[in-house]
């Protein structure tokens, strides 16, 4: 039988916690590439989704009207940032105040095998998606068969 003494000082939850943010840096990045700053309370929200045709990547924006927003890219790095004004109410205060306002600017490094330069971008109620294509060598290509 093993004794195990702790300090007196010492937290039991500190330990559970500690195990519990290595478990979300764990999961965080289970595809071994680096899709930039993640994690809840960044804005604008970024979900990445991967298919056969190359990535799409859906960017939650409401309250920033279309032409507030700015698409750039830079080798593999996808940059996404614009403004959202604050609502001002004429005689009223804020009681609670939880949707930031100002500047915002996001940076995604995409895989080498996304052509970058040819992706295309759509706004619809408040989400931006953004559609980055595979390199044509990186596409699957059927090679046909001759008779010899």
């Amino acid at each position: 039988m093993t004794m195990r003494f702790s300090s007196p000082f010492s937290n039991p939850f500190d330990r559970l916690l500690s195990l519990q943010r290595e478990m979300e840096r764990a999961f965080d990045n289970p595809a071994g590439f680096d899709l930039g700053v993640t994690g809840r309370g960044i804005f604008p929200p970024v979900n990445v989704f991967r298919d056969n045709d190359g990535y799409t990547v859906v960017v939650e924006v409401p309250g920033v009207p279309p032409d507030k927003v700015n698409i750039e890219n830079n080798g593999q790095t996808l940059t996404i940032s614009g403004e959202r004004e604050t609502e001002q109410v004429e005689g009223a205060s804020f009681h609670r105040r939880e949707r930031d306002a100002g500047k915002f600017s996001r940076s995604l490094n995409l895989p080498a095998n996304l052509d970058v330069a040819s992706a295309e971008a759509s706004y619809k109620h408040g989400v931006l998606t953004i559609r980055v294509p595979l390199k044509a060598t990186a596409k699957p290509r059927q090679i046909e068969v001759r008779a010899a």
